[in-house]
């Protein structure tokens, strides 16, 4: 039973970052997801992708983008093969051939972990679609549901203010500027200036933000930041695997820009919380406990109150990142 308006529209099109996408077609995406939702949430069974294969390369863990490839996958009826510690990519195997050799028995792959050199590599010689999970670089799957959160809490994007508060250099500040460029937001980076985004990134936002009418600007006084804001963000402030004194000068560097009730009081009244998870607000598990030990500190880029109140979306974005992810698979494969 087919009942999808963009059905199969970007078929045969890698997902690697939204630098590659346009607004309406993001727009499109987020349309597609949202119709994806309700189907589920309605019964409706999508028989068209029976039969079909996908891999997912892991070369990071993750809860959210693992669960959400597997079940959006097996609701279309695809089957899947995890690929983990048992892959030679890079290894035994360069990409090119691992891509070579994955795209004569899949008809799709995902691939979580470092550089975003890899996944494009594995893209450039791979003739199925290749989707990013995640990088070091760029995080699209989670802009896509980080949207649609937005959508179904706002209705539109245009001149809402959102706020990100922490390291801004990498996977998710990167794609918040594209996103947010392409949409027409107001994105505000407010952390210490030498955690703002390349100089490069932004230069290359600025033509998409005169289209839509967004805009992106850099600030280090949290006040001043979180006046009047839509919306506040906020990440991890550290990778797993960094060494001692990484935490400890970030945890210096970012303490200020934490999250708290007192900034979310500076927001609008309807302004809502928005993390990609996992997040540490709390001493509930082992990391969180070893930096308490460590440092002293019982929460760290955002405080438990905020994380648990009522203006705390993130679980809302958790679960759009499964019906974001079947949109992209519906639309690509």
């Amino acid at each position: 039973m087919e009942v999808f308006m963009n059905f199969g529209f970007l078929k045969g099109k890698d997902f690697l970052t939204l630098r590659d996408f346009s607004a309406q077609e993001i727009l499109s995406l987020l349309d597609l997801a949202a119709e994806l939702k309700q189907a589920k949430r309605d019964g409706v069974q999508i028989e068209n992708f029976r039969g079909k294969n996908i891999a997912l390369i892991f070369e990071k863990t993750s809860t959210r983008t693992r669960c959400s490839f597997e079940v959006a996958a097996h609701d279309l009826g695809i089957s899947t093969t995890y690929l983990a510690d048992g892959s030679q990519i890079g290894k035994k195997e360069s990409i090119a051939d691992t891509a070579r050799v994955l795209c004569r028995m899949f008809d799709g792959i995902e691939y979580r972990g470092y550089g975003q050199e890899i996944v494009e590599e594995l893209a450039r010689h791979s003739t199925v679609p290749v989707w990013n999970g995640l990088t070091n670089e760029y995080h699209p799957t989670q802009m896509l549901a980080d949207m649609l959160t937005v959508r179904e809490k706002f209705g539109a994007f245009k001149k809402l203010k959102l706020v990100y508060f922490g390291d801004a250099r990498y996977n998710i500040g990167n794609s918040l500027c594209i996103v947010c460029a392409k949409l027409g937001l107001d994105l505000v980076l407010c952390t210490n200036k030498k955690y703002f985004p390349s100089e490069k990134l932004l230069a290359d936002c600025k033509p998409w933000c005169e289209q839509s009418g967004g805009s992106i600007s850099l600030e280090e006084n949290v006040e001043k930041a979180a006046s009047g804001a839509d919306i506040i963000y906020t990440d991890v402030w550290v990778s797993m695997g960094e060494s001692d004194e990484v935490w400890a000068e970030r945890i210096a560097d970012l303490k200020p820009y934490q999250v708290t009730k007192k900034i979310m009081a500076l927001a609008k009244p309807s302004a809502i919380f928005m993390h990609d998870l996992p997040s540490f607000h709390d001493l509930n598990t082992e990391i969180g406990k070893e930096i308490n030990k460590k440092f002293g500190i019982t929460e760290m880029e955002v405080t438990n109150e905020v994380f648990e109140s009522a203006q705390s979306v993130v679980f809302d974005e958790a679960e759009n990142r499964m019906h974001t992810i079947k949109a992209v698979m519906v639309a690509t494969l």
